[in-house]
């Protein structure tokens, strides 16, 4: 079997080779521009690539490893960064047309991380119009797709940072969360991810139940990244103080699941009923982990209806004042469906309101108390796979946008950390989501939990190669 192409290689396998002197940081970028090149007009996840600025960027780290320096844990190693976490010198359009591009004044915190780290940034990814949809549709950025099935969306908001990781534009990729925004694509992508607890990654600006995390094809990666974008930062007020968190012990193998306490929850209480083939394959999951000696127990549902509606019925608000904000030819450029979602909420009274923004609250505590008898929680990511690339939601409708969001959202709101990882495929071969929370702060065991996952998991499929070079591989 040939040896993988530099592309391929997992981040810690590109930092030995620079190590060792057998690779260099400008040979993996040169790979991976060329497989971008493949891949991108069918894909669409990028926003900003700039080929020279990413070869200078290679050269520079190449210097430093010569000279046995390199700045941090990710030097040389490609890291692709959403569009809504601002680059210095960079516009962030945030996905929609109706944004000015200006020029950002200076990186927000992970992007910041990366470069301290001597990561290189090969481009930003695309996302929808204010990250408020869970697909890749955009006014500004070209319709993103799942390298998986091009008919199908990679999901969102964290849209092109999804299928840039599937797809294999370097290993390491930044995306942001605050109902389902990492999670939702990299279930649908076949990747993993961690929405950390909030506060874990520093963001700017913060703001209620929004986090940043990694978006990798292994928890190896994700843990390696979480050392980097976890450093502390002054500009996010909801940050985290600095914790000495040891994240290359993620590996600790699948012998610790003997004894875990799992809760496994099937149904969200709200919105879309979980498909068949995705229960399936969440349900052996739940199998192996009991296999591996964990003590696996099913939870009644507790999210309900009226929580979703009153998060949804206050987002529509916010995002109905900040568009009234907007001069009428510049609203009008903003996403159909996102506007008629928005302007829904123009009758809501004071009341209504207040009762919307109480059921963050209540899905807080609500979440805690129904995880609390357990050390880790099992559920789909998503109660469906991923639905055409066209579309804004599984719905189609501007009025019922979130009823996929039942399983992801309540843990943004209740600042625990939860990975997802890739558990089956569909008879279409469409991959499907494992979603691990953990207890708040417990960064480290969620990936521990993936880790071993990993582990049990049946062999998964091969990942995809662009249209050109399918032809020419055979499972």
């Amino acid at each position: 079997m040939a040896a993988p192409a530099l592309h391929e290689l997992s981040a810690p396998a590109l930092v030995d080779l620079y190590r060792r002197r057998e690779a260099s940081p400008v040979e993996v970028a040169r790979s991976v521009l060329g497989h971008v090149e493949r891949w991108e007009p069918h894909l669409q996840a990028l926003y900003l690539l700039r080929p020279e600025h990413v070869l200078a960027q290679a050269r520079a780290s190449e210097a430093r490893w010569q000279r046995g320096a390199p700045l941090g844990p990710i030097d040389g190693v490609p890291v692709t960064i959403k569009d809504n976490i601002a680059t210095e010198g960079d516009p962030t359009p945030l996905g929609t047309a109706a944004m000015p591009l200006t020029p950002a004044a200076a990186d927000a915190p992970p992007a910041a991380r990366v470069r301290e780290s001597g990561g290189v940034i090969l481009a930003k990814t695309t996302m929808p119009d204010y990250g408020m949809l869970s697909s890749g549709l955009s006014s500004y950025h070209k319709l993103a797709r799942n390298p998986w099935d091009l008919t199908r969306t990679p999901g969102g908001s964290s849209a092109g940072a999804g299928s840039a990781a599937a797809a294999g534009y370097g290993p390491l990729h930044i995306g942001t969360d605050i109902g389902g925004s990492l999670r939702l694509p990299a279930g649908w992508c076949g990747i993993v991810t961690l929405k950390p607890s909030l506060g874990r990654i520093p963001i700017d600006p913060p703001y209620t139940g929004r986090a940043a995390g990694p978006m990798t094809r292994t928890v190896a990666d994700a843990a390696l990244f979480m050392s980097v974008l976890s450093r502390p930062d002054a500009r996010d007020s909801m940050s985290l103080p600095a914790q000495a968190i040891e994240w290359d012990r993620f590996d600790v193998g699948a012998g610790h699941l003997r004894g875990l306490r799992i809760g496994l929850l099937l149904e969200a209480g709200c919105g879309l009923a979980v498909e068949p083939e995705v229960r399936a394959a969440v349900e052996q999951a739940a199998r192996l982990f009991e296999q591996a000696g964990a003590v696996v127990t099913p939870m009644k549902p507790f999210m309900t209806q009226a929580m979703l509606d009153g998060m949804d019925h206050f987002w529509r608000m916010r995002s109905y004042v900040d568009m009234q904000a907007l001069a009428p030819d510049v609203k009008a450029r903003v996403l159909p469906y996102i506007r008629a979602w928005a302007d829904s909420a123009a009758g809501m009274s004071g009341e209504a309101v207040y009762r919307a923004v109480h059921q963050f609250h209540h899905t807080r505590v609500t979440t805690v108390n129904a995880c609390a008898p357990f050390d880790y929680v099992l559920s789909p990511v998503s109660p469906v796979p991923a639905f055409p690339a066209e579309l804004p939601s599984p719905t189609n409708d501007p009025l019922r946008p979130l009823e996929h969001i039942g399983f992801t959202v309540p843990f943004n709101m209740s600042e625990q950390p939860a990975a997802s990882v890739n558990c089956g495929y569909t008879s279409g071969g469409l991959p499907i989501g494992l979603q691990i929370a953990g207890r708040r702060f417990d960064d480290l065991g969620v990936l521990q939990v993936a880790r071993a996952f990993e582990q049990i998991r049946p062999p998964q499929r091969p990942w995809p190669q662009p249209p050109s070079e399918a032809l020419h591989h055979v499972d």
